[in-house]
Order: C-alpha cells, then structure tokens, then sequence
C-alpha cells in the first residue's frame, strides 16, 4: 500500500472590523476587488460580508503551512487597512448581531440563506478547517473513524467563542452551539467504506438535500472535491502559533494512524454518542474541565488527556514529521490558556468588550513579522 501523502492545507475565516466602533462591517465585496489581484484563488467571501476566507496552498510540513499562513494573514491585513478596516480570528464577535448582518450577495450564499433561513443569518461564526491529504479512500475512511475520538481534544485547544451578542456565554466554544444547528453536522457516524459514504451522499442528491458531498458539514470529513479529510471542528484560532500547532497535530494523528495500518494495527473505533459527551465538554469548559478516557471509562483533566496525545499519541511520529516544536506548542497553550481564555481574562480586567476586540486584533497579528 502506498502511504498517504500527508499535505496540508489550512483554511481560516477572519472577522472584518471597523476600528471606530470595534463592530464587524460587512465589506467583503470591497476587498475581494483589491485582493483577487494579490491572492488570487486564496482569498473567498463567505456566507455574510463580514467574514473574509483565506486558504494555504497545499504544503507540505507545518513549517511550510505557516510561511504561508503568515503571508496570508499579513496580506489581509494590509488589504483590510487599505479601507480603514481591522482583521480579528476568533469563533465569534464578542457584542455584533447576527441580526444585523449582510449576506453575500453570490448564487451559493442566497441559495444557503432561501434553504436555511434564519440558522444562516445566524451562522455569524468563522473556524479552522485543516485537510490532510490521503489518497487511498478506504484508509481514510479508516482513519476517520478512528480519529473521532481525538476531536474534542482539538478543539480543547482552539476554543475562541465565550461571547455571543454581548453576553459572556459560559461556554468556551460558544460557535460550536452556533453550527450544531445545521443539518448534516457534528461528530461524524462510523462509516463502513468509501461506498458507503458516497452511497449516502448521492441518495441526499437524488432527493434533492442537497447539490452535492461539499453540504456535509460534519466536525471531521471525507472533502468532496479533494483527497483530504479535513478537520472542522476547530474555532478559528487567535494566534498564528496555535493554527500551526493544530494543523501539525492533524498531520501527526493522520500519520500514527497509518503507522499503525502498515503494521496491522488500530485502535478502538467508539460511537459518536460517547465522541459528542466529550465534544459537549470542550465546549463548555476547554481546558480546564474534564474529558472521558473513553477506554478506561474514567473522566479526567482535559490537559492529562491532550498530554497524552501529544506525548504517546503522536510523540513517536513527530520527529520523522520534523514538527515536534509545532505539535509541542500545545503544551504553551495548556499552560497559558486559549484564546477564549485569553478574551475572557481582558473582559475580566476591564469589563470592556471593546478591550476584547481591540486584544483580537492585536493577537491575530502577532507573528507575522
């Protein structure tokens, strides 16, 4: 069997945010025209005008997915000043409403809109997607089964939702509360086969549910349109240091899976009533609250169980990635907190969501330089 190829590509939604008021401005449109002549095929609207979407081109190592994600960033940045406009990451907007909110005015986004009502106004929400390539569709089936269980870990670390329309919301990852409404999403069943996925995709086309496999829109899927599986779980993340390290964490589960593979080994495959538990407990306390070790049948600390992964998971592939310095800054994060953390601590120290923004802004465009 021919191993996977392991590339990465990393997709990030950024908010668009006016500096005066600190609220999001829906002005994609403008800077679509400024940035098609930069970036090209990198740079897409999405659902509302206040969202802007940028995409690496398919890479190799994380190291190599961060110059890109550096130039990326950097250049919205700079297209977004060109119009007096700011650029934050983070899973929501601390006090926008969704109510309020414009709708890209493109075929795809209106036809969103007509099927879903008001869950698409209200999918005012911008994550991570991370697609690891894999080009035997059965080990990929495989290897999404598996991986499953390691989503809420993920997105332990991403978490960067606390606020929804002003309101400290008590959750860490309040934009997976958001997504969850839609159809088609959330911890993916355990699938047989690639047939039997794509079986269930052409019945919803032929019953007209949806176009095609890129409207399924569950936290870990087999990509339609390329030979990925790509990881949706994740808020989008703060500081570029953390969407590196999660990418690299994404490569690394991938490839200890096919590791095991060659060597005719797994590991156990659970139920995604058991996966959503523990999804459910990362939305709500990151971090700092517990997970299942679902082999065990134990609850323990979220930062012993991501450890885990970090140190016996993955630690035996890292080193032939060459990403053991990215995957290891999970550990920074389990010390210093999340960016939800991170937001939570400033509303604290302030009682200003303004103050929050402005820290948004600031931390996306830390390490660009």
């Amino acid at each position: 069997m021919k191993p996977p190829s392991l590339t990465i590509g990393i997709e990030e939604e950024y908010q668009i945010i006016d500096p005066q008021t600190r609220e999001l401005r829906s002005y994609i449109t403008q800077i679509l025209e400024d940035g098609n002549l930069v970036l090209r095929e990198q740079i897409k609207p999405e659902l509302h005008q206040s969202i802007v979407e940028v995409g690496t081109a398919v890479c190799r190592t994380p190291a190599e997915a961060r110059g890109e994600l550096v130039r990326l960033r950097k250049s919205i940045i700079e297209l977004a000043a060109r119009h007096g406009l700011k650029i934050a990451a983070a899973g929501t907007h601390p006090f926008s409403s969704w109510l309020t909110q414009e709708i890209t005015p493109l075929e795809r986004y209106l036809g969103v809109k007509k099927d879903m009502q008001d869950l698409a106004q209200q999918l005012l929400i911008f994550g991570t997607h991370v697609h690891i390539g894999i080009e035997d569709r059965e080990f990929l089936i495989d290897a999404m089964n598996v991986a499953r269980y390691l989503l809420p870990h993920l997105l332990c670390l991403s978490t960067s939702s606390p606020f929804w329309m002003g309101r400290n919301t008590g959750l860490k990852s309040y934009r997976s509360i958001i997504f969850r409404h839609f159809p088609r999403s959330g911890i993916p069943p355990e699938l047989s086969s690639w047939a039997e996925f794509s079986t269930f995709v052409e019945t919803l086309v032929k019953t007209h549910c949806i176009p095609d496999g890129t409207k399924i829109w569950w936290d870990l899927r087999p990509n339609w349109k390329y030979p990925t599986l790509e990881f949706r779980i994740c808020d989008v993340c703060t500081r570029i240091d953390e969407a590196i390290c999660i990418a690299a964490l994404c490569q690394a589960i991938i490839a200890k899976l096919w590791k095991l593979r060659r060597d005719n080994m797994t590991f156990r495959v659970y139920t995604s009533r058991l996966i959503e538990e523990n999804k459910w407990r990362a939305v709500r306390f990151g971090i700092d609250g517990k997970l299942l070790d679902l082999g065990k049948q134990l609850e323990l600390p979220a930062r012993d169980l991501i450890r885990e992964m970090v140190d016996w998971f993955v630690g035996d592939v890292v080193d032939e990635l060459g990403s053991r310095k990215e995957v290891e800054y999970a550990y920074r994060i389990l010390e210093e907190g999340t960016s939800a953390d991170r937001q939570l601590r400033v509303y604290r120290e302030t009682g200003d969501l303004k103050a929050v923004v402005d820290h948004l802004v600031a931390e996306t465009a830390q390490g660009l330089d």
